[in-house]
């Protein structure tokens, strides 16, 4: 019998050298042979504790072993039972920290890249579709609003589409897709894979509709008034941050959401074909420890930056970003600003940025979250010269919907407050999952929470459609 290797099968990417100049994706994906072999390192344990670590319930081993069989598309098949987004979720989620985290075979060596699995049963489906059809209920004529065509929206939609409803997806901007589409990098996620994850969707019978702004262009009891039975919001956190330190309106001073909006929605990063204005700045600094950090420093090197400086107020082992995102930039030349503090940004005669003054920090006593509380470190100050400054240090949500119907509970983060887990607010007929709800959070975070309000808007419209029958027959 042959010893099942105890490391995965690596995963093919582009050189450094060369990616760091380009936009193409950087990982490449597996071959047939190569998800074969990863493939067969799983155990189809009978009581999977993989699956417990997805937050939507993906049949794992059901879809690996498909795999093992050769029957691609049927494993594609399989996982689209649960999730709607594979090429997208297998590509950036991290599994490390959900599925993967809790696989057996992780106790004695690498755990099984069931991500990778994920995304190759994905892609390999689009390369060779063979009609993949899903058992989708009858239309059942019951309308559903949906507002943000972001993960947890995408994903209500699908589901209640998928249980006979016809859903109409709103979406502000003038493409969907949400922070898929103005968050992550082209060279991290294709638009193409989004696109054709949103194709999926208006195949199922989802109508789209974007540069519609609920709480603006229209209001929630406009679309109740138009017959919609329920509403979902999944508007996410897309209100930025900022650093509250002098000198923070100088020109040259971006949120990571403008930054990356231009680049990656907007497609600035191709010039070519794109006149969308952005700083090609030549001594940059990130702002941020996260995702959202890696990708913004990324793109900067990508835009031309001969230093791409991050600063993180903390030490690399409490970095929150993904420990591959932070290899490759490792290995494309940003340069770390670890236990570093930022203090002001300092502009020329002409109110343009030119340097910041930082501090030196260590690491003191834990504070109310359990970490090491940075302390400056006295004459620690320095000056760094820098033409671009990116903040990526989190977002808040959005106020513009909820402004607009007060009624709606929020928090002292204006984050909405909902019933657990369905995802149900104090207004009837109101739903909320996502971002908007915890804050920011992974794209299959939200992907499960949109699939549980799925099912708890299903139920809640049986019910209140039980009552109306019910009302016409006494």
């Amino acid at each position: 019998m042959t010893k099942k290797r105890s490391t995965r099968v690596p995963m093919r990417a582009q050189d450094p050298g060369a990616r760091s100049k380009n936009f193409l994706e950087v990982n490449l994906g597996y071959t047939e042979e190569e998800a074969l072999e990863e493939a067969s390192r799983c155990l189809m344990c009978k009581g999977p504790q993989c699956v417990k670590g997805c937050p939507v319930g993906i049949d794992i081993p059901g879809f690996i072993g498909r795999i093992k069989e050769g029957k691609f598309n049927d494993a594609a098949r399989l996982i689209k039972k649960r999730n709607s987004l594979p090429a997208v979720c297998g590509r950036v989620c991290p599994q490390e920290e959900q599925c993967e985290a809790l696989c057996v075979v992780g106790k004695k060596g690498d755990p099984v890249g069931i991500g990778n699995l994920e995304r190759f049963a994905a892609d390999h489906e689009a390369g060779n579709p063979d009609g993949i059809t899903l058992d989708m209920a009858p239309e059942n004529g019951h309308k559903i609003a949906v507002i943000g065509a972001g993960p947890a929206g995408l994903t209500v939609a699908s589901d209640l589409a998928m249980k006979g409803y016809r859903v109409t997806v709103f979406e502000a901007l003038h493409k969907a897709g949400g922070v898929l589409a103005y968050g992550i990098p082209e060279f991290r996620l294709p638009k193409a894979i989004v696109q054709r994850e949103l194709d999926y969707l208006t195949s199922l019978g989802v109508e789209i509709r974007c540069n519609i702004l609920v709480g603006a262009s229209v209001r929630i009891p406009e679309l109740f008034a138009d017959g919609y039975r329920a509403v979902f919001i999944g508007t996410g956190a897309g209100l930025p941050r900022f650093l509250d330190i002098p000198g923070e309106n100088l020109n040259g001073v971006y949120s990571a959401n403008e930054y990356l909006t231009r680049s990656n929605l907007m497609r600035a990063y191709d010039s070519e074909e794109a006149d969308t204005p952005i700083a090609h700045g030549k001594r940059v600094a990130v702002f941020g420890g996260g995702n959202v950090a890696m990708d913004a420093a990324r793109t900067a090197l990508r835009l031309g930056g001969d230093e791409v400086h991050l600063f993180y107020r903390r030490s690399r082992e409490e970095m929150p970003a993904r420990k591959e995102e932070v290899h490759h930039a490792d290995e494309e030349g940003i340069l770390w600003q670890f236990l570093t503090a930022p203090l002001e940004f300092i502009g020329d005669e002409k109110g343009r940025l030119k340097a910041l003054r930082s501090q030196r920090m260590e690491l003191g006593e834990p504070d109310e979250s359990g970490r090491r509380r940075p302390v400056p470190i006295e004459g620690g100050g320095f000056v760094t010269e820098i033409d671009t400054a990116i903040v990526a240090i989190g977002n808040d949500s959005n106020p513009i919907l909820t402004r607009s119907m007060p009624e709606i509970d929020t928090n002292r983060w204006g984050n909405v407050v909902v019933e657990e887990p369905t995802g149900r607010t104090n207004c009837r007929g109101i739903f909320a999952g996502g971002d908007i709800v915890t804050g920011a959070a992974t794209v299959i975070l939200a992907a499960g929470a949109g699939r549980t309000a799925a099912n708890a808007i299903h139920e809640y419209v049986q019910w209140i459609t039980w009552g109306e029958d019910t009302r016409k027959l006494t």
